[in-house]
């Protein structure tokens, strides 16, 4: 049972992950993204998610040093994402990537890097990097973003390393049943990006319907729904009353019945691109 802000969900390596953590897609350098970052730290967020091609690490790493400083926690207390984007896929490459999140963020070390998008011909070189980082030590854990089941069962053919996470588009219009059996089935934790759906999904009657019934926002059934599917969640905000308001999700719980009615709402929609179609 998930039942506050910092809980975690445990890797098959043994790392522990945050359920909830804070999402910085779209949000541009400046004092407003380094802000949002350190009221999420203080605000107990454990877990921050961001990736080179977001052209955001800098402000990151700065939000992230003053949050651990205000809050008074260590580094190892903070579990950080980076993703290495599609210019930079092979072997080398990769490894030089990781190195430039790394100074960028004005970090030792990551929690996470994943291979942002399936780039065909190119991830395999990329996964035996990130295998090579995670095997001396510089990286916690990795996986892979926006995998398919057929790209995932391809790169484990010749991976050492099973992905440790698959972040997915994920939310009730799109609720990747096949990806997220086939994860479960190989111990690859699950996580969602845009899972509100960058918004679409807040005027929904039925979301509303059950805003009202539980007394919550349609934000927070969405992120409820996201737990409780088992499911890491990393919703985007840089407004301060969002990011507490997307937290307070651990005091109640959906039926079963009202997490089978969110989960019919699945149309195989997508609000970002597809991987199998993506001009990469």
């Amino acid at each position: 049972m998930i039942t506050n802000l910092q809980d975690t969900t445990t890797l098959y390596n043994g790392v522990k992950m945050p359920w909830l953590g804070l999402g910085v897609f779209n949000v541009e350098e400046g004092q407003e993204l380094v802000d949002a970052v350190k009221f999420a730290i203080n605000h107990g967020y454990r877990s921050i998610d961001t990736a080179a091609i977001y052209a955001n690490e800098t402000g990151v790493g700065q939000g992230i040093r003053e949050g651990l400083h205000e809050a008074g926690i260590p580094r190892e207390a903070l579990f950080v994402t980076s993703k290495v984007w599609n210019a930079d896929l092979g072997y080398e490459e990769t490894l030089a990537a990781y190195e430039t999140s790394l100074q960028k963020l004005g970090l030792d070390y990551l929690d996470l890097y994943l291979i942002h998008w399936p780039v065909a011909g190119k991830y395999k070189e990329a996964w035996r990097a990130l295998e090579t980082l995670y095997k001396a030590g510089k990286v916690k854990a990795i996986g892979v973003s926006n995998f398919q089941v057929h790209h995932l069962q391809d790169l484990m053919e010749d991976a050492e390393i099973v992905p440790m996470v698959n972040q997915v588009e994920y939310h009730p219009r799109l609720t990747q049943q096949e990806v997220q059996a086939f994860c479960r089935e190989h111990n690859i934790q699950m996580e969602a990006w845009s899972p509100l759906m960058q918004g679409q999904l807040l005027d929904h009657p039925v979301l509303q319907e059950l805003a009202r019934k539980y007394g919550k926002s349609v934000a927070q059934i969405i992120l409820r729904w996201d737990l409780q599917n088992g499911v890491v969640t990393i919703p985007k905000s840089t407004k301060p009353h969002r990011i507490t308001e997307n937290a307070d999700v651990f005091n109640f719980t959906l039926t079963d019945e009202d997490m089978a009615r969110i989960s019919t709402l699945n149309e195989n929609l997508r609000v970002g691109p597809d991987p199998d179609n993506f001009d990469f």
